[in-house]
């Protein structure tokens, strides 16, 4: 039995700039399983973002198909796709998109609620989820301008896992975060990825990749290497950095 979460065909992405077709994901096949934490790696302008958005369907491809297991989304239109990826997946951002006007308590509900689930149910959810990220009771009604970015980002973290998604996708989810904090953030995402959640990530940061357990790296828009390591915290922290640079100096990095 297959355990792939997605999987597309000759999937392309282009863009029109000035008149002139930009083709940024060329006929790309891939196949993300469900055990792995899928880190998506390459130079800027590889098509990293692009690929992310289209995986998850915040972009419709050009040409080619997505699908989540037998169910093809690409030719889904963009109420069919909100609503899938409101119920599907979930979403973790660089710049995290927290409503400043609602309390942390609040943007995390909110975002639960339009996914219908039960209102009494969801409220001891978001509460043993938030002190499991190590907010605690005295921040819910602090508003994000009150927190750190690495506070904020936990709690968008909440936000991306609270509907129980199949899949979370994340670009540069450290990127603008201190090492301490990044730190934090990363723990998070090992430890939800070791209790089963499927993650897909896009980064450039070494110390980010490490947490993966699958690297793809793109360039041009063209899977050109793939690199594989157990998951995080079962072997030799050195000795899964000292491959993985290898890895990224057989690409070029």
């Amino acid at each position: 039995m297959s355990s792939s979460v997605l999987r597309t065909e000759k999937l392309c992405k282009s863009f029109s700039n000035g008149g002139i077709q930009q083709h940024v994901i060329k006929n790309l096949d891939l196949e993300i399983d469900k055990n792995d934490l899928t880190v998506i790696m390459g130079a800027s302008g590889s098509g990293k973002t692009t690929l992310l958005y289209t995986l998850s369907g915040m972009d419709k491809p050009t040409l080619g198909k997505v699908f989540y297991g037998d169910e093809d989304i690409s030719g889904l239109n963009t109420d069919q796709l909100a609503m899938f990826r409101r119920k599907r997946c979930g979403f973790v951002f660089q710049s995290i998109y927290l409503l400043d006007s609602m309390t942390v308590f609040d943007n995390v509900m909110t975002g639960a609620l339009a996914a219908q689930k039960n209102s009494k149910e969801l409220v001891s959810k978001v509460e043993t989820l938030l002190k499991k990220v190590g907010i605690g009771e005295e921040l819910w009604k602090k508003y994000p301008n009150q927190l750190s970015g690495g506070e904020c980002q936990r709690i968008g973290i909440v936000r991306a896992i609270i509907n129980d998604p199949e899949i979370v996708f994340a670009d540069e989810p450290t990127g603008s975060l201190n090492s301490s904090a990044s730190t934090d953030v990363l723990d998070i995402f090992t430890g939800i990825h070791d209790n089963g959640q499927c993650i897909v990530m896009v980064t450039h940061d070494i110390k980010t990749a490490l947490r993966g357990t699958r690297i793809i790296f793109l360039e041009d828009g063209n899977i050109v290497g793939e690199h594989r390591m157990p998951d995080y915290g079962t072997d030799d922290i050195k000795e899964r950095r000292e491959g993985l640079q290898a890895f990224l100096e057989r690409m070029g990095w």
